[in-house]
Order: structure tokens, then C-alpha cells, then sequence
């Protein structure tokens, strides 16, 4: 036994009256894509100023609060005059120069072994910590 549909005709006039309500005109879409490119050329220059200013801050090795400590090569903090670890730098790194570094370029006055103490301790910042919102921001994609 086979089930009878009914015959398919076009759509009906209150099916184009719906559609027509729910579809955008022509002048509405070129009125949204003329405040999304006004949004752009806003946001631009913010984006701009926000990476220049990421650029510009600054990482303290280590945070004044643990000046006293020196750095281990795997970035942890030790007891000042331990075997193997390096005193912190007296001035902080600009996030330029932290992101050279870890891109395979060195920080400034520093030997190859400080360079990976030093990173390795910038890599272990953590939230709260001095220096862990410029390196945050330098690990955000652009």
C-alpha cells in the first residue's frame, strides 16, 4: 500500500510575504557593511596602540618583591649564591626583547645559559605575579 502526498506547488503568497520579512534588502546589507568597515577603521588604531604598548612593557628579572634570589636554569627561584643559578638583572626586559628572545634571539647582556635561566623563568610567571601581564599579552596572536 502506498501513501498518498499531496501534490508540491510553488510556495505560497504568505510563504514569500515571510521570507521577504526575514531576508534583508540590498540597501539594509550595504548599511551593515558600511558600519562593520567603520568598526575596522576604529578598531585599527587601537590594535595598533595596544600592540606597541605590549611591545613597550616590561619583565623584571626577578620581581623586585625576590631581588634577593637568583634564577636556576630551569627558572625556578633559589637562595642567592646557589651553584649553577644566576643573580636577577638589575633593570627588566621590554616585551620586544622578550619576544626576540624566544624566538630564538637572546636577551641583552646576558650568556646563552642566563638567556634560557632567564626565559625559563619568564615562562613560569603565573597570574599575579609581576611581569605576567606583558608576558601574557606577548603570547596572545595578532
Amino acid at each position: 500500500m502506498s501513501e498518498q502526498l499531496p501534490p508540491q506547488h510553488g510556495p505560497t503568497p504568505q510563504d514569500t510575504d515571510a521570507l521577504d520579512a526575514v531576508t534583508p534588502s540590498r540597501r539594509q546589507l550595504l548599511m551593515g557593511g558600511a558600519v562593520a568597515a567603520s568598526a575596522i577603521v576604529s578598531i585599527r588604531p587601537a590594535l595598533a596602540s595596544t600592540a606597541a604598548s605590549v611591545l613597550n612593557c616590561t619583565i623584571q628579572v626577578p620581581d623586585q618583591g625576590r631581588a634577593a634570589n637568583y634564577i636556576a636554569p630551569n627558572g625556578q627561584l633559589v637562595p642567592a649564591g646557589t651553584p649553577g643559578a644566576f643573580p636577577g638583572v638589575g633593570k627588566g626586559f621590554t616585551g620586544e626583547q622578550v619576544k626576540q628572545a624566544m624566538r630564538g634571539g637572546r636577551l641583552p647582556g646576558t650568556s646563552y645559559e642566563q638567556n634560557q635561566a632567564y626565559l625559563n623563568y619568564i615562562r613560569r610567571l603565573q597570574s599575579g605575579t609581576s611581569g605576567f601581564t606583558c608576558y601574557a599579552s606577548l603570547q596572545m596572536p595578532r
